[in-house]
């Protein structure tokens, strides 16, 4: 295995190592599952870092790991809308490069738009999850779909917000860290 290889499956694995972590400090829970927390900062990290692929298997780590700490299991189906593939929906940020373009307006613009990406996609996880298996909290009268969609978004908004919040302030004062180096690994 070359050494750029190496590099990039050390990072991959210390970002979902950090994101677990991240992920059990909790600003606020919801009574049926999901929390406000930093979870998205390492998996948006290592997706913006080093592109689609590398966010997508991390996040999917995460999502496997969050199975071992504490998870609502109704159905395999639900387990993986909901754990390994909600995770790696987030990875989905890498779609949006930062490198190659020009101005602190455009990165931000750039990484904001990742994030975006990437919480709409883990949405989507979540949201078809709680329409087809958590319906029976929808209160009476209440549509379904309107239920799930409040419910996730009213964690998963917040947990964006906190993410873009953190990345912006890290490409503004250690840049350094969502752009690899690759003249250091030669």
């Amino acid at each position: 295995m070359d050494r750029q290889r190496l590099v990039i499956l050390l990072e991959m694995a210390m970002m979902a190592a950090l994101a677990v972590v991240f992920s059990q400090i909790k600003v606020f829970e919801m009574p049926q599952g999901g929390s406000v927390s930093l979870v998205m900062v390492p998996i948006a990290l290592i997706a913006v870092r080093r592109g689609l692929l590398a966010g997508v298997v991390t996040g999917m780590v995460v999502g496997l790991l969050q199975l071992l700490f504490g998870s609502t299991l109704v159905n395999p189906v639900q387990v993986l809308l909901d754990y390994p593939l909600a995770f790696a929906a987030l990875g989905l940020t890498g779609l949006v490069r930062l490198s190659g373009r020009e101005g602190k307006k455009q990165r931000i613009f750039a990484l904001w738009s990742g994030l975006l990406i990437g919480g709409l996609g883990r949405l989507v996880c979540h949201f078809t999850s709680g329409v087809i298996w958590f319906g029976e909290y929808a209160p009476e009268g209440t549509p379904v779909a309107l239920y799930s969609f409040v419910y996730n978004i009213t964690y998963l908004l917040p947990e964006m917000i906190i993410a873009g919040v953190v990345l912006s302030v890290v490409l503004g004062s250690a840049s350094q860290l969502l752009f690899p180096a690759r003249d250091r690994l030669a």
